[in-house]
């Protein structure tokens, strides 16, 4: 599907560098202009295709413009829900943070396998958030370069909500939605061996997690686990997390399947989150380790594990 989808992008592109005869632009804009040249020009290009607008276009383009709808979610009971989430993991020992509506253009597909076309890129070396995790994940690794966070003596663990917007495309299903809320759990720390911090950070997570649902919903969490490549043994990671979680819980439902899957966003193992909340089943969230501070840092010690579940879901009727 996304190969598809991405053929399909490089013919529009071609047909729109033909008709204005200009084969070669693409690659001129991309690789012959610095950041700030790219970016001036650009600027200059939005200023001129908005100075004669009208105000009749302007509403014209709300209307049609699936991005900048208002949510159908309460607000109200949504921001409570967002309080009391951040409060349960403050208690777990997350710090809350507020994170910027914009990140660092590439935060989502330069240490990711994400399609930058996924996301709405912006001007100013930035794009619109799509993925929380990717912006905390480049607050850690700024911290520990800068040595204003330590991640060595003891983990450094966040936890945020935020509004996001992807750019994919998705048919009109429920549920699938141009903006929706996420709640976030990042964890970073090094390798200690014996996947110590990989049990003691996915412990912490489902933890919190149990919580959450316990408190608010009065329901149990399960949680499958896939196993995923990028370990050096993934099927023994998933065998020691499985027999850690049932140390910690054992009245947890804890699945674990060890076929590989195809899917190299997480590395070593996945797990999702799953819980039934007034007779209806949900899929509510997912997380799993990530490559991403290693990149980042350029040190194969660091550690991270990511997990969110999507909040507008639980505020449908």
């Amino acid at each position: 599907m996304e190969k598809k989808e991405a053929e399909r992008g490089e013919d529009e592109i071609r047909g729109v560098l033909h008709k204005f005869e200009q084969d070669e632009l693409v690659e001129l804009l991309s690789t012959g202009k610095s950041g700030s040249e790219l970016n001036t020009l650009l600027l200059e290009v939005f200023r001129r295709r908005n100075a004669n607008r009208s105000p009749g276009e302007l509403l014209r383009s709300y209307k049609e413009n699936r991005f900048v709808k208002p949510a159908t979610v309460d607000p109200i009971a949504l921001k409570q829900l967002e309080l009391e989430l951040l409060r349960i993991a403050q208690s777990h020992k997350y710090t809350p943070i507020q994170l910027s509506p914009v990140a660092p253009l590439g935060s989502c597909s330069v240490v990711a396998p994400a399609d930058q076309n996924k996301v709405i890129s912006a001007l100013r070396g930035t794009e619109v958030l799509a993925d929380v995790t990717n912006l905390i994940a480049l607050h850690i690794a700024d911290g520990v370069k800068s040595g204003d966070l330590q991640n060595h003596s003891d983990l450094v663990r966040f936890s945020s909500t935020h509004r996001h917007v992807r750019a994919q495309k998705f048919p009109n299903l429920p549920g699938m939605l141009a903006h929706f809320s996420l709640y976030a759990m990042v964890t970073s720390g090094k390798d200690i061996g014996s996947y110590g911090f990989e049990k003691q950070a996915i412990w912490e997570h489902i933890a919190a997690y149990r919580q959450i649902f316990r408190s608010k919903y009065q329901s149990e969490i399960e949680i499958i686990i896939n196993a995923r490549g990028g370990y050096n043994d993934s099927e023994g990671l998933v065998e020691r997390i499985v027999r850690h979680i049932g140390e910690q819980a054992p009245d947890m439902t804890v699945k674990a399947n060890k076929a590989f899957s195809a899917n190299t966003y997480y590395r070593g193992m996945q797990f999702t989150i799953k819980t039934t909340i007034g007779g209806r089943e949900y899929n509510i969230g997912d997380g799993g380790f990530v490559d991403w501070t290693q990149q980042l840092l350029e040190n194969k010690k660091e550690r991270m594990l990511i997990s969110a579940i999507g909040l507008d879901r639980l505020l449908m009727p």
